[in-house]
């Protein structure tokens, strides 16, 4: 694990998504970037690949915005039988 500068803005499914395209990966695929208590920023790379990491987590601009899932949560409301109209009013 390597520590490095949070971005500012941080989204690691889109950071993960701009080291990938430069041939970085983590090493152990089951573990993700790491926001420790410390407010340190923490990420499974090779040793190797730090500097060029940097470069990418230093301009990093990730999203805010959480994804549109609304057409995967119908489908699974439809496999259920429910509309999610109904499902609001299950839930209110």
């Amino acid at each position: 694990m390597i520590k490095f500068d949070k971005p500012t803005n941080l989204n690691g499914a889109e950071l993960l998504a701009e080291l990938a395209a430069v041939g970085i990966t983590l090493q152990n695929k089951s573990e993700a970037p790491v926001l420790d208590g410390n407010g340190d920023f923490w990420l499974d790379i090779k040793s190797a690949d730090e500097a060029k990491a940097a470069l990418i987590i230093a301009t990093h601009n990730g999203t805010t915005i959480a994804p549109d899932n609304s057409a995967t949560k119908a489908a699974l409301l439809a496999k259920l039988g429910i509309t999610a109209d109904e499902l609001k009013t299950l839930l209110s």
